[in-house]
């Protein structure tokens, strides 16, 4: 049998017991890993590993020696509960290993949790799983999570829904992160407001996201549009220890000017043109954007936007300058403009 969409993400969290195997595929292995992590939870429980009811059999291994599986799920232990036998990493080599497995099961023995790269629909791998009258095959698939995803993860966390504003900045989070990234950054929040029984803020989001040098890039951004010349230095100099590049750097500010020119130009005001930027921003980066565009101007904007296309061009061609020096004398200029 052969699960998707809504269907698939629902079975993923509460898997049927009763099931000889389960197998997950995908080509984003982070996204598989979290699944598999996820249905094993609640197969097995929180201590279903030390009291030994899962065994993690390598596909390596397995390929070496197919008794182990067998062996797997005949065992009995010394604990009593539901037992689970994960095969990782599996590949169209174990298909006939599996196959002889999964024929000889029988109800008691421990369930089988297989994990695998993309598989196509042809691979022999899938159509062991999926034609057998008892197992269930799950394909995953790098799309966006939707706002009922993000609910469901954040009741899951134990958070009350939040205002609009806050889900719509914890979908733009779901969207910037690795599922795994993004579950403990929600338990996070929720232990950040343990014993808190104010409303989920912006703010509180802010101090529990993951940092990265994505926000050292904005922090220059901001140092930049607002005239703010001497934090430049050593932000720059955290920026490179970190391998970021001027190249990078440049395109960064380059995208950042242009959105900025962009609500600038409205006819009706950077009020109005902040609600047509896409992907839409929101809560206080949407209030500093509007800012920003209103007191650089057109004009100013327009300016900047040269000052950075002269930079890439020079970053690029055979010159000599150090890349780094020139990116931060055109970051000083435009932050001198800003003051103007």
């Amino acid at each position: 049998m052969k699960l998707s969409g809504p269907a698939a993400k629902e079975y993923l969290r509460k898997p049927d017991a009763a099931h000889t195997a389960i197998l997950i595929f995908g080509a984003d292995a982070m996204r598989v890993a979290d699944a598999r992590t996820q249905s094993i939870k609640f197969l097995v429980g929180p201590q279903g590993e030390e009291e030994m009811r899962l065994t993690r059999i390598n596909a390596a291994d397995l390929r070496k020696d197919p008794a182990l599986l067998d062996d797997a799920i005949k065992a009995q232990g010394f604990f009593p509960g539901h037992r689970v036998a994960f095969v990782e990493d599996a590949t169209d080599g174990l298909a006939k290993t599996l196959e002889a497995a999964l024929a000889d099961w029988q109800p008691g023995d421990a369930q089988v949790i297989i994990t695998a790269g993309q598989l196509t629909a042809k691979s022999a791998l899938r159509k062991v799983v999926e034609n057998h009258r008892n197992a269930v095959s799950i394909g995953l698939y790098d799309d966006p999570p939707s706002g009922a995803d993000i609910e469901l993860a954040i009741s899951d966390a134990g958070l009350e829904r939040p205002s609009q504003d806050v889900m719509d900045q914890l979908l733009s989070l779901a969207n910037s992160l690795e599922p795994g990234d993004f579950r403990q950054t929600l338990e996070k929040i929720s232990l950040y407001k343990l014993s808190d029984n104010t409303p989920l803020t912006l703010e509180d989001v802010a101090a529990c996201a993951p940092q990265s040098a994505d926000a050292d890039v904005d922090d220059i951004l901001d140092a930049v549009t607002d005239g703010q010349p001497d934090q430049l230095g050593p932000l720059l100099r955290n920026l490179t220890a970190q391998g970021v590049l001027p190249v990078t750097l440049c395109i960064q500010a380059t995208r950042h000017f242009r959105r900025l020119h962009m609500v600038a130009s409205d006819p009706n005001g950077p009020a109005s043109g902040v609600g047509r930027l896409r992907p839409p921003v929101f809560g206080p980066r949407r209030d500093k954007i509007s800012r920003q565009a209103g007191r650089w101007g057109r004009d100013r904007l327009e300016r900047a936007l040269t000052a950075l296309t002269d930079l890439d061009l020079q970053l690029r061609s055979a010159q000599s300058a150090p890349p780094a020096a020139l990116a931060e004398r055109t970051f000083i200029r435009l932050a001198m403009i800003a003051r103007q």
